[in-house]
């Protein structure tokens, strides 16, 4: 059995944290069954690159959405349901095409490089670009007298 928590006594003094305020909501509502379909990896390629692979079996292109919106990528699918005959003489159905939705929360200069479903698998490849002004730089360190002839 889960509690419930209130965050917002962390949040009275604090400006900004909005994004916080709802990851950490959305962290304690989620569900055991929201964590367990469909199944997933995250994987780190290298040092800047990630890919997200999800098990989507039964499901086309047509039918999964893949949306970013202010750092949240939200995967999301919707199978078609159609009555075929093989449907009708089904004995046991283990390959679940139920609805679903996952979103996963994206740290900053997080960009979607590419999206791809083959053979059941959802991939989606990110790759960290961290802007010019944002990316370390070395500093020059000069002696006093330089700076005092420069101010001359």
């Amino acid at each position: 059995m889960r509690t419930a928590y209130d965050f917002s006594p962390l949040f009275r003094t604090g400006v900004g944290f909005d994004r916080m305020t709802r990851m950490l909501n959305n962290a304690a509502q989620n569900t055991e069954s929201d964590l367990s379909y469909p199944p997933y990896n995250i994987e780190q390629v290298d040092e800047d690159h990630y890919r997200v692979t999800m098990a989507v079996a039964g499901f086309k292109a047509d039918d999964v959405d893949v949306v970013l919106h202010e750092n949240t990528l939200t995967l999301s699918g919707r199978a078609e349901e159609k009555e075929d005959k093989e449907s009708k003489n089904l004995l046991y159905r283990g390959i679940a095409r139920r609805a679903f939705e996952r979103r996963f929360q994206l740290a900053d200069h997080i960009k979607v490089e590419n999206a791809a479903l083959e053979d059941g698998l959802l991939t989606i490849d990110l790759a960290r670009e961290i802007p010019e002004e944002k990316k370390p730089r070395k500093i020059e360190i000069r002696g006093a007298r330089q700076l005092q002839d420069k101010a001359a």
